[in-house]
């Protein structure tokens, strides 16, 4: 992302220097001293709140350029030149001090996006396009100084803002779906301000030409309205072909991920001894043990189900009572979960005559 830079008086003086071929004049720069060692920093500073490159912002203003190129040859007859200049990152204050007066002041409500927008044409491209739309010739500007647009000339201003909102509104929907809400049309900044002097605004300038004479249109958007979409603007963009082969690729493996196989355990009991205990320990020894009536089984150290424990046909096996909810280790540890509702039961097909519950094959010990 681009920042506008001036330069400063001294490189000016410098510059001029250069081209009448005089010695440069030596600056010097004073380096402040803090003697606290705590340097100054303005909270207002828009380099606060932008520090990577929103890339998938500027493909959208490229799209919506393109998109509203095509809008203009099909309204006006004749053929655009449309650039997108780089993205400003200003406070609201600086943006509405550089509009010429009488402006063309549109807000508009993105939604779902909260807040305000605005989109404004400069008075020269707005009589520009007026002179081509009823026959005139472009052969300079039109001076625009000291009177308030027209009935006629606010209603072709309507039709040309309703083809600029819809493309602008295009060019969003592979990125974020968004629908434009007119509110109304302004002349002079006091009347439109969509946000508070002090707070930070993303401005994209276009500048629309027809031959060697243009204006600009700025679109300019709080940063509280696309903060919440910072991440998705500032990563590259997706195509959607791109994302079809992810999703097939998801599908697959999510039926496939039914069919591993994972290997339950079911530790009935543990019992804790000390060293010299277990160096004592012989063959014969007997460890005192105490099972529960209900046990845990796990699946790589995880409890998936709650059972009773018992013998089926000559086997040990296991009555799932409940379903453990497996827990989410990217968030903090929330207490389990019991779901009712399960689908392993249905496997097993243990019935009261076959199993007694707590009675264990004393030939077979566990």
């Amino acid at each position: 992302m681009a920042y506008d830079t001036f330069l400063s008086q001294n490189e000016v003086d410098s510059l001029f220097a250069e081209i009448e071929g005089t010695p440069t004049p030596k600056i010097e720069v004073e380096e402040q001293v803090y003697p606290d060692g705590v340097r100054p920093y303005d909270l207002s500073s828009p380099e606060r709140v932008i520090r990577k490159r929103m890339q998938t912002f500027e493909l959208i203003n490229e799209r919506f350029a393109r998109n509203l190129r095509a809008v203009l040859l099909s309204f006006m007859r004749r053929n655009a030149d449309i650039s997108v200049l780089p993205i400003k990152i200003q406070t609201f204050a600086e943006f509405e001090r550089n509009l010429p007066v009488p402006s063309n002041l549109n807000m508009v409500r993105l939604e779902p996006l909260r807040g305000l927008s605005l989109f404004c044409f400069d008075p020269t491209l707005v009589f520009l396009i007026i002179e081509t739309l009823f026959g005139g010739q472009i052969k300079q500007n039109t001076r625009v100084e000291g009177r308030d647009f027209t009935a006629t000339e606010q209603r072709i201003i309507q039709r040309l803002l309703i083809h600029t909102l819809e493309c602008y509104i295009h060019a969003w929907k592979p990125v974020y779906p968004i629908q434009y809400h007119y509110l109304r049309s302004e002349m002079h900044t006091k009347f439109a301000n969509i946000a508070n002097s002090n707070e930070v605004v993303v401005v994209t300038p276009i500048r629309i030409e027809f031959g060697t004479i243009g204006g600009l249109l700025n679109v300019c958007l709080p940063y509280s309205m696309i903060e919440p979409l910072r991440d998705l603007l500032t990563e590259p963009f997706q195509d959607e072909s791109v994302k079809g082969n992810e999703n097939k690729w998801l599908r697959q493996l999510s039926g496939q991920v039914p069919e591993t196989e994972v290997e339950l355990v079911a530790n009935f009991t543990t019992t804790e001894c000390t060293l010299e205990q277990l160096m004592a320990l012989k063959e014969g020894s007997v460890l005192p043990i105490k099972l529960p009536t209900e046990i845990e089984a796990t699946v790589d150290g995880i409890p998936v189900i709650s059972a009773k424990y018992g013998t089926f046909n000559k086997h040990y096996a296991l009555s799932v009572i409940k379903r453990l909810e497996i827990p989410y280790f990217d968030t903090p540890e929330e207490p389990k979960v019991v779901l009712e509702d399960t689908t392993i039961d249905d496997e097993i097909l243990l019935d009261d005559n076959g199993l007694s519950a707590g009675r264990i094959n004393a030939e077979k010990p566990i």
